[in-house]
């Protein structure tokens, strides 16, 4: 399977996914740890973690309250 980030809005609503996919889990964590912040000031409220169609996780971008 190819691992891919849905992009979200607060409420959930889906404003893409990244734009590249992954072989490992540990790629696509990599790759956002190294492009949170870019995404966050891109208007993404938080991101999915998808294997294929299976969500594995979600997170929010923005800081805690």
């Amino acid at each position: 399977m190819a691992w891919i980030w849905r992009l979200e809005k607060t409420d959930g609503q889906a404003v893409g996914t990244s734009e590249e996919t992954f072989s490992t889990q540990s790629d696509a964590e990599s790759w956002l740890g190294e492009n949170w912040r870019g995404l966050r000031a891109g208007e993404v409220d938080k991101v999915t973690l998808l294997d294929g169609e299976t969500v594995v996780y979600g997170m929010s971008l923005q800081d805690p309250e």
